[in-house]
C-alpha cells in the first residue's frame, strides 16, 4: 500500500476543462509521439517506412529522408530540392549502374543509409540544346517570313506611286506627239519624283519572289525615265520629230534632150555619116 502511495506521489496529475483528473504527460515525449505519428502517417500514405539515403553531387553531399516504396522520379524531386538541378537533367546511380525513373527504391535494393550518386545528365543538356537551337531556328523563320512580307508590302506600296506617274507620263507623251508645247519643268518634275521611287525600291532588302518583283519595278521605272528623255527632246525641238516632219518631193520633167532631168542624157556617137546628092548633067 505504501508502494501504491509512493508512485501516485511520483506522478504528475493535471486537471482537464472538462473537470476531468489525468496523467500529465511529458512535452518531450509527447512531441515525439506526433512526430512519430506523423512518420507513420507519411511512410503509410506512399507505402513502407521512412529511410536514410546519402546523395553524393559532386564534392557535396545530402541526406535525404525518403518512403522506402518510393520510385527513383520521386527521389529525383527530392534531390533537386537539395541540389537545384532539375529532375530531367539527373542521372541517378545506384551500386553503379543507372535506375529508371519507374523503378521502386525497396525493388532495386535502396535500404536505409544506403548510398546513391548523381551526376549531370549530357544527353538532357543536348537535349535542351537542341531544343534551343530548335527555338532560335523557328524564331529565324518567323521573322524571315516578315521580313518577307513587309518586302512584298513595301514593293507593293511603290508600284501603287508608279502606276500614277504612268499615268503623268502617258499624258505628257499624248500632249507632244499632237504637236503642242510643254513646260520643261512637267518634265523635270515627273523625272524627280520617278527617281524618288527608284530610291525607295532601292532600299527595300528582299529575298526570292520580293526580289524578283522589286528588279521587274525598278526596270519599269527606268523604261518610264527614258521616255521621259526622248519627250523632253522632242518637245525642244519638234522638228525631230520624225512623225510630224514634212517629207519634200522634187520631180523634175523630163525632155528628150536629157535637158533638165537627173539623169545625163546618153552619150552620142562621135563620127559623123555625110550623105551628097550629086546632080548628072547630059
Amino acid at each position: 500500500m505504501k508502494n501504491s502511495y509512493a508512485k501516485s506521489e511520483e506522478t504528475d496529475w493535471e486537471v482537464r476543462p472538462g473537470g476531468m483528473l489525468v496523467q500529465r504527460r511529458d512535452d518531450i515525449n509527447e512531441d515525439d509521439d506526433l512526430h512519430n505519428k506523423h512518420n507513420q502517417e507519411t511512410a503509410a500514405s506512399a507505402g513502407g517506412p521512412m529511410i536514410k539515403i546519402s546523395v553524393s553531387h559532386g564534392p557535396a553531399q545530402h541526406e535525404l529522408f525518403v518512403p522506402a516504396h518510393s520510385t527513383f522520379v520521386e527521389l529525383k524531386k527530392e534531390i533537386a530540392q537539395k541540389t537545384g538541378l532539375e529532375p530531367d537533367k539527373q542521372k541517378v546511380l545506384f551500386r553503379g549502374k543507372e535506375k529508371e525513373d519507374t523503378e521502386h527504391l525497396h525493388l532495386a535494393g535502396v535500404k536505409d543509409k544506403s548510398k546513391v550518386l548523381v551526376l549531370e545528365n549530357r544527353a538532357s543538356k543536348e537535349k535542351v540544346k537542341e531544343r534551343a537551337a530548335r527555338k532560335e531556328d523557328k524564331v529565324e523563320e518567323i521573322e524571315k517570313i516578315e521580313d518577307v512580307s513587309k518586302a512584298f508590302a513595301a514593293v507593293a506600296g511603290v508600284r501603287k506611286e508608279v502606276d500614277k506617274l504612268s499615268e503623268r507620263v502617258a499624258a505628257l507623251e499624248v500632249v507632244v506627239n499632237s504637236g503642242a508645247k510643254v513646260a520643261d519643268e512637267e518634265f523635270d518634275v515627273s523625272a524627280e519624283l520617278l527617281m524618288r521611287e527608284l530610291l525607295k525600291l532601292d532600299g527595300i532588302e528582299a529575298e526570292g519572289e520580293a526580289k524578283l518583283q522589286r528588279k521587274a519595278e525598278v526596270q519599269r521605272v527606268q523604261s518610264f525615265h527614258e521616255t521621259l528623255d526622248k519627250l523632253k527632246a522632242i518637245n525642244s525641238n519638234p522638228f525631230n520629230n520624225s512623225s510630224k516632219a514634212v517629207s519634200v518631193t522634187t520631180q523634175w520633167e523630163t525632155f528628150d534632150s536629157g535637158m533638165g532631168s537627173l539623169t545625163a542624157p546618153p552619150p552620142t556617137s562621135s563620127s559623123t555619116h555625110t550623105m551628097q546628092d550629086w546632080e548628072q548633067f547630059d
